[in-house]
C-alpha cells in the first residue's frame, strides 16, 4: 500500500484515483497525477509566472513534495507538449522524482536541450511515436496526437484494470494545422465505444463560444496587416507557437520581407522545429546581425515579449536597450497573441513605451483581420470532445477557477451527468464505486529566487511583500549593564522618507527623540533585559511612524550591552 495521503486516509490497493497538483486553481504550473494500484503516473511539469505578490520573483513551480515522497511508486512522468506551463519545471525538478519521462520527438529535444543547460545528461527520456500505446507499470496509455499551436502535442488515453481516462492536455480542432497532425477522432471515439470513466480537460476557452479557428486564416490575416505597413515590423508571440513562427513568414515572403527572430526561448524552438523537419518547405530565416543590412520596409522581426516580460527581447526594444535591433517612428508593433490574466500591466508598461516613440501598435481587437488563434478548444470544440467520448464524470483542469466551473456547467449542458471541479491537491477517487472526491493533500507552490528553489510561502517572500507596502525601520542601540544609554541612537529607514528633503528628515530626528524617551520612561529592572528593551522602543517606534506618517512599517531594534 502507498504511504498514507494524510493521517486519516490511505489510498486503496485496487483502486484508481485523480490528484491534480498543479494547474487546477491557476494557469500554469501544470502536474498532474494517476494512481492505480498502489503505483504514480505523473503528467506534465509546468512553471507559472509570478505577480506582484511574490516580489523578487519571476518563476513558479508545482511543489513535487507528494511524489518525491512516494518516489518508489513514480513509474514515470509523461510531457504531453513543449509549451512552458507544460514543461518549464521539469529541469528544476527532475532531481526530486528520478523517472522516466515519455513523450513525443519535437517535445524531446526541447526537453534535451532544457536539461543540458541545466547540467543533466542522463536523464532517461523515451521517445513515443504518435498513436503508440505503452505499457508503463498498472497503466497503458496511448499517445494521441492532438492540433495544437506547438508541434507533437498529444492528448493521453489512460486505461487501467479499473477504467479508461482521457486526459486531453492542450488541444483544438484546427482543420488544417500548420504543423503536426489535426485532431482526429477516430481514437476518442474508440475510447468512448470502450467505455471512459473520466474526461480530464483543458479549461482554458471554457467561457469562449464557436470555435478556436485555424492557424491557416492568420497567414491570411498577417499578410494583409503587413502589406499596410510602412517601416520595419516586429510581431510578438508566445516563443512555442511554431505554428504562429511559420504563419509569419509565409505571409511576410508573400509581402516581400525577410523574417529574423530575436530572443533565446525563440531561437530554441526555432531550432528544434527545424532539427525535427517541421520547418523543411518554410524559406529560410536571416540572421539577427543580417537584419540590421537590410531595408526597413524589407524586414519582418519576430520577437519574444508577448506577456510583457520584463528581460524580454519586445521589452528591451521598447525601452531602447536591445543590443541589436531598434524601432523608430512609425515602425509597427504586432501583438499576435492573447493576453495570459495578471501579465496586463507589464504589457501596457511594454506599449506605453512603444507608443512614447511613436510606433504604431496592433492588437486582435484592433482589426477585423485574424492575427491571433487559440490553440485551445473554444464551446463547440469542448461539446465535440464530449460527444466522441461520452464521459461518465468530466473533471475540468487548466485554468482559473472561473474557467474550470464554466467548463462544468457546459459540460452539464452537454449531458454529462456528473462533474467535479477539483482544486490543487483534491483526491479524486475514480473507481471502484461512483466517482467523488475523498481527501485532499497538501500541494503549493515553489519559487525560483535567484539561485535558490523555496516555498512560495517562504518568510523572504513575506517580508519583501510587506517591505514594498510599508517600508522600514532599524534601530540599534548600545548600553551598559546598568541599561544606560552609551553614544547615539543609530537610525536606519528604508521606504519612508526622502533624505533630500529637510522637512522629511526632521520625522527622524523626531523619532530620535522619541526613541530617547520611551527608553527614559522605562523602570531600571526593566532595563536588565535585552529582550524588554527592544520590545518597547519596537512597539513604540512603529507607533510614532503610523501617527505620523499612516504607515505601520516593519521594524527592528537591536540591543548591544556591553
Amino acid at each position: 500500500m502507498l504511504n498514507p495521503i494524510n493521517s486519516k486516509t490511505k489510498f486503496d490497493d485496487d483502486a484508481f484515483y485523480f490528484i491534480p497538483l498543479g494547474g487546477s486553481e491557476q494557469f500554469g504550473v501544470n502536474l498532474n497525477t494517476y494512481v492505480a494500484d498502489g503505483e504514480i503516473l505523473a503528467v506534465d511539469c509546468g512553471l507559472g509566472f509570478a505577480d506582484e505578490r511574490f516580489p523578487g520573483i519571476d518563476l513558479l513551480l508545482p511543489n513535487p513534495d507528494f511524489l518525491e515522497e512516494r518516489q518508489d511508486a513514480l513509474q514515470a512522468l509523461i510531457i504531453t507538449h513543449a509549451h512552458e506551463d507544460h514543461i518549464g519545471a521539469v529541469s528544476r525538478l527532475w532531481k526530486r522524482l528520478k523517472c522516466p519521462i515519455y513523450t513525443l520527438e519535437f517535445t524531446a529535444e526541447i526537453l534535451r536541450k532544457k536539461l543540458e543547460e541545466a547540467g543533466l545528461r542522463k536523464v532517461p527520456i523515451i521517445v513515443v511515436e504518435p498513436n503508440e500505446h505503452v505499457q508503463i507499470g498498472a497503466f497503458k496509455v496511448q499517445f494521441v496526437p492532438v492540433a495544437h499551436s506547438i508541434p507533437d502535442a498529444c492528448a493521453l488515453v489512460i486505461e487501467t484494470a479499473h477504467g479508461r481516462v482521457v486526459h486531453s492536455g492542450d488541444w483544438n480542432l484546427d482543420p488544417n494545422p500548420m504543423t503536426g497532425f489535426p485532431t482526429d477522432s477516430a481514437p476518442f471515439k474508440a475510447a468512448g465505444d470502450a467505455g471512459v470513466l473520466a474526461y480530464v480537460g483543458d479549461s482554458t476557452n471554457a467561457e469562449v463560444g464557436g470555435r478556436a479557428g485555424s492557424e491557416r486564416d492568420v497567414e491570411i490575416g498577417l499578410e494583409k496587416e503587413f502589406k499596410n505597413c510602412d517601416g520595419r515590423i516586429v510581431v510578438t508571440i508566445f516563443s512555442s507557437n511554431i505554428g504562429r513562427v511559420i504563419s509569419i513568414i509565409r505571409a511576410a515572403k508573400k509581402c516581400g520581407r525577410e523574417v529574423g527572430v530575436i530572443g533565446r526561448s525563440l531561437h530554441r524552438m526555432v531550432g528544434a522545429a527545424q532539427h525535427c523537419g517541421y520547418m523543411d518547405d518554410v524559406p529560410d530565416l536571416v540572421s539577427e546581425e543580417q537584419l540590421g543590412f537590410l531595408p526597413n520596409d524589407k524586414v519582418v522581426i519576430i520577437a519574444t515579449g508577448s506577456q510583457g516580460e520584463f528581460r524580454s527581447a519586445l521589452a528591451r526594444i521598447s525601452r531602447g536597450d536591445h543590443r541589436s535591433v531598434s524601432l523608430n517612428k512609425g515602425d509597427t508593433v504586432i501583438f499576435s497573441s492573447r493576453e495570459i490574466p495578471g501579465n496586463e500591466r507589464h504589457i501596457n508598461m511594454v506599449k506605453n513605451n512603444l507608443t512614447a516613440a511613436n510606433i504604431n501598435i496592433l492588437t486582435p481587437r484592433d482589426t477585423e483581420n485574424t492575427i491571433h488563434v487559440s490553440g485551445h478548444p473554444c464551446r463547440d470544440e469542448i461539446a465535440d470532445m464530449l460527444s466522441w467520448v461520452r464521459p461518465q464524470v468530466i473533471v475540468p483542469v487548466h485554468g482559473e477557477r472561473a474557467q474550470l466551473d464554466a467548463h462544468a456547467r457546459f459540460a452539464r449542458d452537454c449531458q454529462v451527468n456528473k462533474t467535479i471541479v477539483p482544486v490543487n491537491g483534491s483526491v479524486i477517487k475514480l473507481a471502484p464505486g461512483k466517482p467523488e472526491t475523498v481527501d485532499h493533500v497538501e500541494t503549493g507552490l515553489l519559487a525560483v529566487d535567484m539561485k535558490r528553489i523555496i516555498p512560495a510561502d517562504h518568510q523572504s517572500i513575506v517580508a519583501r511583500r510587506k517591505l514594498q507596502y510599508t517600508g522600514a525601520v532599524h534601530v540599534s542601540l548600545v548600553v551598559d549593564e546598568r541599561g544606560e544609554l552609551l553614544g547615539e541612537v543609530q537610525i536606519n529607514t528604508l521606504g519612508l522618507i526622502d533624505e533630500k528633503s529637510d522637512t522629511e528628515l526632521e520625522i527622524e530626528d523626531n523619532l530620535y527623540e522619541e526613541i530617547l524617551s520611551l527608553l527614559d520612561d522605562m523602570k531600571w529592572e526593566d532595563r536588565q533585559d535585552d529582550d524588554l528593551i527592544a520590545e518597547r522602543l519596537r512597539i513604540g517606534a512603529r507607533r510614532f511612524v503610523s501617527n505620523t506618517l499612516g504607515i505601520k512599517p516593519k521594524t527592528t531594534i537591536h540591543v548591544l550591552r556591553v
